[in-house]
C-alpha cells in the first residue's frame, strides 16, 4: 500500500491497491486479513509503526516486518533489544574456531578410511583406463579453493589426452552457460570414462585432496581459474569455504543444473552451513550416485 492517499495507483504489477497505510486497519477488518507484512519500515517511522501494531492487535491481525536480509535461514537469526529498538543478530554462516577444527579433522579421517576402502576399486579403474586409451591414469588440474587459493586436484582420467586442446571444438555446444562448461555427449570422453563418470568413480582420487587439506567432503563444486575470472560478487561467495567432493550442487541435479542454479545452490550452502545439513547431503549423495542422477 502507498503511504499517501493522493494519486495512488489502482494496481501495482497486476495486484490491486486497496488503500494507503492509513487504511490498513479498515481494509484488514473488511477483508479478514490474518497477517499484515510491512516492508521499508523506516519510511513509516517508529510512532506510525507502533500505532499500526496497536490497531492490528485490536482486530486480531498479526504484524510481520520484512527485513532486507536474504539467503539466510531462521536458525541464524536472533532478535534482541537495544534501547527502544529491536535488533536482528545474524550468526556466522561458516564453521568457526573449534567447530571448524573438528570439521576438518572429521573430513580427513573419513577421507582416509574411504581411500583405503576404495584402493582396490581405483586399481581396477586404473587398469581399465590404461587398456582402453593412451595417456596417464590420473588427470591433474588446477582448481580454486577458499579465498581464491589454487591447488592441484586429482581425478581418474575420463577423456582423451588432448581433451583440453580440443575444448574450442565443442565450446559452442555448452549446455550450462556462465563460466561452466558441461556437455552431455562430449566426444572427448572415452568409453571407459563415460562409465566412470556415470558411477562417479572418477572422483575417488579427490579423497587425497581432502586428506592433505585442499578440499572438504562436503562443499561447493571445485572451480576452474578461468571460471573464477568471470565471477561476480554473488558467485564469488562460493569461494568462502573449501570446495567439496560432494555438495548441495551434486544432490540437486549436478550437470542438469544451469549456471545460475549452481551459483544459487552453492551460495545457499555457504550462507546456511550446519553439521546436520552436511550429514543429510552425504546421505543424499549416496542416493544420487546410485541413481546416476545428473552424472555425465
Amino acid at each position: 500500500m502507498p503511504l499517501e492517499s493522493d494519486h495512488r495507483p489502482r494496481s501495482v504489477e497486476g495486484i490491486p491497491v486497496l488503500g494507503t497505510v492509513a487504511d490498513v486497519a479498515d481494509v484488514s477488518r473488511r477483508v479478514g486479513v490474518d497477517i499484515v507484512a510491512v516492508h521499508d519500515v523506516d519510511k513509516l517511522g517508529g510512532l506510525q509503526l507502533a500505532r499500526l501494531q496497536w490497531t492490528l492487535e485490536d482486530i486480531g491481525a498479526q504484524l510481520s516486518i520484512i527485513t532486507p536480509v536474504t539467503n539466510t535461514v531462521e536458525a541464524r537469526a536472533k532478535v534482541r533489544r537495544a534501547g527502544r529498538r529491536m535488533l536482528v543478530d545474524v550468526a556466522h554462516s561458516r564453521p568457526q574456531g573449534a567447530v571448524a577444527a573438528i570439521k576438518s579433522a572429521i573430513d580427513r579421517v573419513v577421507a582416509a578410511v574411504l581411500l583405503v576402502v576404495a584402493l582396490p576399486v581405483i586399481a581396477v579403474c586404473a587398469l581399465l583406463i590404461r587398456l582402453s586409451s593412451p595417456g596417464p591414469v590420473i588427470f591433474r588440474q588446477v582448481r580454486v579453493r577458499e579465498h581464491g587459493r589454487t591447488f592441484l586436484m586429482y581425478k581418474l582420467r575420463t577423456m582423451t589426452v588432448d581433451a583440453e586442446a580440443r575444448l574450442a571444438e565443442v565450446l559452442d555446444q555448452n549446455e550450462v552457460g556462465g563460466g561452466l562448461f558441461k556437455m552431455k555427449h562430449d566426444p572427448r570422453v572415452t568409453r571407459v570414462g563415460y562409465w566412470l563418470r556415470r558411477l562417479s568413480l572418477d572422483e575417488l582420487p579427490q579423497l587425497w585432496n581432502i586428506i592433505v587439506g585442499d578440499m572438504s567432503l562436503i562443499g561447493p563444486r571445485p572451480a576452474l581459474p578461468h571460471e573464477v575470472e568471470t565471477y561476480d560478487d554473488w558467485a564469488r561467495r562460493r569461494l568462502a569455504v573449501k570446495p567439496g567432493l560432494t555438495g548441495l550442487w551434486q544432490v540437486s541435479g549436478r550437470s542438469n543444473l544451469s549456471w545460475d542454479e549452481s551459483v544459487r545452490i552453492d551460495s545457499d550452502y555457504v550462507d546456511n552451513w550446519h553439521p546436520i545439513r552436511d550429514v543429510l547431503i552425504a546421505l543424499r549423495t549416496v542416493k544420487a550416485v546410485l541413481s546416476k542422477d545428473g552424472a555425465h
